[in-house]
C-alpha cells in the first residue's frame, strides 16, 4: 500500500513574531504581578477613581469639580477647580461673596461680605461655615497644593473686654479658626458622607486633610487702613480744598459747613463699607514648589 505524502507546510507568521508575542505576554504577566503586590496611595487611588467618574458622567472635553487623574494635580493644569468655584460664585445665595484672582503665587479665593465673624470675635458664623464647607471640599480634596489662609480685622478699635491683646492677634485667630474648621468639622463631615469610600480605601481623609498643607496668617488691620487711605484720598483732597477756599475768602462759613458735611458723610460711609469688606477670609491655593 502506497504511503500518504506528508501535507505540505502551510504558510504561517514568521517565527520571530511568535517569539516576540510570547515575550510581550511574559512581560505583561511580570508587571501585573508587581502591581498586585504594590501598595497604592489612597490619594492616588481616589484621583484615578474620580478621573473615571468624570469621564463616565461628563460630556467630552469638560472637567467638573477639579477631578483630575494626574498624579500630583496642579491648579495651573486643573481648570476644573476654578470652574467649580465659579459655579458656586454664580449661585444667587452667595452673590457678591466670592472673588477669584489668579496671582503669581497661585489662585486667590476671597470670601467676603458674608459676616464671617462678630465684631472683635474669631467665631465663625453659620453662613461662613456653609460657604467654607462648599469651597473647602473643592480646593482640599481636588488638589494637593499648600493652602494659605489669611485673616483680617477692620480699623475699628477692639472692645475693651476683648480677649485679644492686638488686632494682629485677632486676625491670626480668625485665620486659625478657618483652618481648624477645615481640619475638624469639614474633615469629619466628609468622612461621614463618604463612609463607604473610607472603608473601602478609596477615600482617606487624613491624606487630603493633612495639617502640613495649611498655614494660618494674620494680617491685622493694615490692609483695611491702606484701602481706606487709597479709596478716600479724593474726598480728603476736596475737604482740604474747601478749607483753603474759606481761608482765602472765596466761600462763606455756611458754604464750608454745608459742603464739608456732605463730604464727611461720604467719607464715613466709604470707610464703613471698606471696614465691613475686611470681615473676610482669603485662601491662597499656592502653586506647587513655591
Amino acid at each position: 500500500m502506497a504511503r500518504r505524502k506528508p501535507e505540505e507546510f502551510k504558510e504561517s507568521a514568521p517565527l520571530w513574531m511568535i517569539t516576540f508575542s510570547d515575550m510581550n505576554s511574559l512581560m505583561m504577566g511580570f508587571f501585573v504581578t508587581l502591581f498586585s503586590m504594590a501598595t497604592i496611595s489612597p490619594g492616588k487611588f481616589q484621583q484615578v477613581s474620580y478621573g473615571f467618574q468624570t469621564i463616565m458622567s461628563s460630556p467630552p472635553g469638560i472637567l467638573v469639580g477639579g477631578k483630575s487623574m494626574s498624579q500630583e494635580p496642579l491648579i495651573t493644569s486643573n481648570p476644573g477647580i476654578r470652574q467649580s468655584i465659579i459655579q458656586i460664585q454664580a449661585n444667587p445665595e452667595y452673590k457678591g461673596m466670592i472673588t477669584i484672582e489668579q496671582t503669581n503665587e497661585g489662585l486667590l479665593v476671597e470670601l467676603h461680605n458674608a459676616a464671617f465673624f462678630e465684631p472683635g470675635s474669631a467665631n465663625l458664623s453659620s453662613l461662613a461655615k456653609d460657604l467654607l464647607a462648599k469651597i473647602g471640599e473643592i480646593i482640599i480634596e481636588h488638589s494637593t497644593n499648600p493652602l494659605w489662609v489669611y485673616g483680617y480685622t477692620s480699623t475699628e478699635p477692639l472692645p475693651k473686654d476683648s480677649i485679644y491683646p492686638s488686632k494682629w492677634s485677632l486676625s491670626a485667630a480668625r485665620a486659625a479658626a478657618v483652618v481648624s474648621f477645615f481640619l475638624n468639622d469639614l474633615k469629619n463631615k466628609r468622612a461621614n458622607e463618604l463612609v463607604s469610600e473610607v472603608m473601602s480605601g478609596q477615600f482617606d481623609p487624613n491624606y487630603w486633610y493633612n495639617p502640613n498643607r495649611f498655614i494660618a496668617i494674620g494680617r491685622g488691620d493694615v490692609p483695611a487702613e491702606q484701602a481706606i487711605k487709597s479709596q478716600t484720598f479724593s474726598i480728603t483732597q476736596k475737604l482740604q480744598a474747601l478749607r483753603q477756599e474759606y481761608a482765602a475768602g472765596q466761600i462763606s462759613y455756611e458754604e464750608l459747613a454745608m459742603k464739608s458735611k456732605i463730604l464727611n458723610d461720604e467719607l464715613n460711609k466709604m470707610t464703613e463699607q471698606i471696614n465691613l469688606s475686611y470681615n473676610r477670609v482669603d485662601i491662597l491655593i499656592r502653586n506647587q514648589g513655591d
